[in-house]
C-alpha cells in the first residue's frame, strides 16, 4: 500500500496516508518514552538511592514485557495490530506518569512495567504495520522517514526537560506527570483522527518459526543484546562515573535527536541506496569500537577527556541505531507476506532473551569493573558483524542467505 497522493482535501488526505498514520504513532510513542529515559537515571540514583546492581535490576523487569511480545499473536485474534497499538500507547502514557509518585526499587519496578508493556507491545504492533502497509521498493526511504519523526519526538522531550529543568526546577512528580499524560491525550486524538489501515495480505493467525527465516532470528537476537548493554548501562555510566545532572543527560540526548531528524531520512535513503548486508556491516563495526571506547573511558585512559569522549560516544551510538532498519527491510523482502504479523512478534521476543538476562547479571559485573560490560558488548557486535556478512545483497525469498543464493544460482 502506497501514500495517497495529495488532492483537494489536503488534511484529509493527508491523514489516510499510512505513512503519517505511522509517523505521528512513532512520534507519540517516543515522545513517551523518550520523557521516561531522559529522567530515569538520574530519579532512581538521587530520589531512589539506585546501585549499578538496582539499575541492572531495573533494566532486566523493564524487558520482560519484550521478552512476552510473542503473546501479542494471542491478541491479534481479538483486536487488529492499529487498535493495538492505540491500547499500548494509552497504557505506555499511565506508565511514565504515575512513576514519579514511587521513588523506590519496588515502585519503580512497578510502574516500569506498566510503562514497558505499553511500549513493547506497540512496538510489536507498529513493526507489523509498516512491513504490511509499506511498498518493499519505498520502505528503507519511508522507515528513515519514520525514524525522523521518532527523533522529532525524543528532541523536543529532551529539549523541553532540559529547558524546563533548568529554569524552573520542576521536580520529578510534575514532569513524568505531564510528560505521561500528553501522551495519553495524543494516543486519544491519534484513535479518533486516523481512517482504518489494513494490508494487502490476511496474516497468518498462529506462531510462525521458519528454518528459512533462521538467519533475521540470529541478527535480531545479537541486535537485542548489544543493544540492551548500551541501553542499561551507557546512559548510567555518564551519570554514575562522570556526574552528568539531569539537565546535562538531557541536553546530550537532545543533541542526539537533534541529528537523528535530519539524518534519519538520510540513513534510510543510504539503506536503499546500498543494500541492507553493507548497512548491518556499518552498523555493528560503529558499535564496536563505542563499546571499546566506553570501556577505556571508564578506566580513565583519556585523562581529562574521559567524559567528553563518552558523551560523544553516546551520541554516534544514537545515530548509528537508525541503522536497525536494515534488518527490517532484509525480512521484508525475504519473508512470505502473510508471516509478517507473527513473525515480528515471534522476533521481538527473540531480539529480548538477552534483554531479560544480561542487565542483572551484567549489573553484578559492573560492581566489578564496568569495562568488562563494554568489553562483552564490542564481543556480541563482532558474531554480529560475522552474521552479516550471510546476508545476500540482494534477498528474496529463496534468497535468505548468501549459501542460499549460490544454491538458487548453482541451480539455473
Amino acid at each position: 500500500m502506497t501514500d495517497i497522493a495529495p488532492g483537494p482535501r489536503g488534511s484529509v488526505t493527508l491523514l489516510r496516508s499510512p505513512t503519517t498514520f505511522l509517523m505521528a504513532l512513532a512520534f507519540i510513542n517516543w515522545l513517551g518514552y523518550a520523557s521516561w529515559s531522559a529522567l530515569l537515571n538520574n530519579f532512581a540514583k538521587e530520589a531512589a538511592g539506585f546501585t549499578g546492581a538496582d539499575i541492572g535490576l531495573l533494566q532486566s523487569v523493564r524487558e520482560i514485557p519484550g521478552f512476552l511480545a510473542f503473546t501479542a499473536i494471542v491478541l491479534f485474534w481479538f483486536m487488529r495490530e492499529q487498535v493495538l497499538a492505540y491500547v499500548s500507547l494509552v497504557t505506555l502514557g499511565i506508565g511514565v506518569a504515575i512513576t514519579g509518585f514511587y521513588p523506590t526499587l519496588g515502585g519503580l519496578l512497578l510502574t516500569t512495567t506498566i510503562m514497558s508493556l505499553g511500549f513493547h507491545y506497540y512496538e510489536t504492533a507498529q513493526q507489523s504495520l509498516q512491513l504490511q502497509l509499506l511498498p518493499k521498493a519505498e520502505a528503507p526511504r519511508l522507515l528513515g522517514r519514520i525514524a525522523g519523526a521518532s527523533a522529532t519526538a525524543q528532541l523536543l522531550a529532551f529539549g523541553a526537560i532540559a529547558v524546563i529543568w533548568r529554569v524552573f526546577e520542576p521536580g520529578y512528580v510534575l514532569v513524568f506527570l505531564a510528560s505521561g499524560g500528553l501522551v495519553v491525550a495524543l494516543s486519544l486524538l491519534a484513535w479518533i483522527a486516523f481512517p482504518r489501515f489494513q494490508g494487502a495480505v490476511p496474516q497468518n493467525k498462529g506462531f510462525v518459526l521458519r528454518k528459512r527465516y533462521w538467519l533475521y532470528y540470529a541478527l535480531t537476537f545479537m541486535s537485542g543484546a548489544r543493544r540492551q548493554i548500551f541501553m542499561a548501562f551507557g546512559g548510567f555510566l555518564l551519570v554514575e562515573r562522570f556526574g552528568y545532572d539531569v539537565s546535562t543527560t538531557a541536553m546530550l540526548l537532545l543533541a542526539t535527536y537533534g541529528i537523528n531528524t535530519f539524518m534519519g531520512p538520510m540513513l534510510g535513503h543510504l539503506v536503499g541506496r546500498i543494500g541492507e548486508r553493507a548497512t548491518i556491516q556499518i552498523e555493528n563495526v560503529s558499535l564496536i569500537l563505542v563499546f571499546v571506547g566506553y570501556a577505556l573511558a571508564s578506566h580513565g585512559h583519556f585523562a581529562g577527556w574521559g567524559a567528553y569522549i563518552a558523551g560523544a560516544l553516546f551520541v554516534i551510538d544514537g545515530v548509528f541505531f537508525t541503522l536497525v532498519l536494515a534488518q527490517r527491510t532484509y525480512f521484508q523482502k525475504i519473508a512470505d507476506p502473510a508471516d509478517i504479523a507473527p513473525t515480528s512478534a515471534v522476533a521481538f521476543t527473540i531480539s529480548h532473551i538477552a534483554a531479560v538476562v544480561l542487565p542483572v547479571t551484567f549489573g553484578l559485573i559492573w560492581l566489578k569493573d564496568p569495562a568488562i560490560v563494554f568489553y562483552i558488548g564490542a564481543a556480541v557486535a563482532t558474531a554480529s558483524l560475522v552474521l552479516a556478512f550471510l546476508v545476500p545483497r540482494h534477498p528474496s525469498p529463496g534468497q535468505e542467505t548468501v549459501m542460499a543464493s549460490r544454491v538458487a544460482a548453482a541451480a539455473e
